[in-house]
């Protein structure tokens, strides 16, 4: 966190990430498998939207969730 808002540029790089290895599956199984990755990001990120907003409201709440989901990204860069 700086400034007392969480960092988000890892969790860019893996949503770029994510949305790429959606394309080549979709491109190589067809777009059922594709959907069943994007649902589980989706659920992933709803379960901790839900539990982080028991702690913070608003965009913040938005911003460590997308963050809980797509964090990774950082190992990805480093």
């Amino acid at each position: 966190m700086a400034g007392g808002k969480t960092v988000v540029g890892g969790a860019h790089i893996g949503l770029a990430v994510t949305v790429i290895a959606m394309v080549v599956v979709a491109s190589f199984s067809g777009p059922r498998w594709a959907l069943i990755i994007a649902g589980c990001f989706a659920a992933w990120f709803v379960l901790m939207l839900a539990l982080i907003r028991r702690a913070e409201k608003g965009r913040e709440a938005l911003r460590r969730a997308y963050v809980r989901t797509f964090g990774w990204g950082d190992y990805v860069n480093s």
